[in-house]
């Protein structure tokens, strides 16, 4: 592998890593009050044309980590727009030991 190669591994493991603090954050708090739900209506948006220019290109270096940043600030998104009781579901679901 050429040094591109591992600078594109290394931007792409940091990019997908980024969201999952967010997101670990919010299962544990229950607390999205914080959280800009525009931005990340466009950090998805975003995500999703990128993984969709991936697809296209035939480059699944493009769609496989924009596809899992896709899916973690998605669900950050969804998290902040439900009823606390909801989003108390959720995180209880996946973090049935808080």
């Amino acid at each position: 592998m050429d040094v591109t190669a591992y600078i594109g591994a290394a931007a792409a493991l940091c990019s997908t890593a980024s969201f999952a603090p967010q997101a670990w954050k919010i299962i544990k708090t229950r607390d999205t009050a914080s959280i800009s739900a525009k931005t990340y209506v466009l950090t998805v948006a975003g995500f999703l044309l990128w993984m969709s220019y991936g697809w296209l290109r035939e480059d699944w270096a493009l769609v496989l980590p924009n596809a899992i940043c896709f899916l973690l600030a998605g669900f950050i998104l969804v998290m902040t727009r439900l009823p606390q009781r909801q989003k108390e579901a959720v995180a209880d679901s996946l973090d049935p030991d808080r």
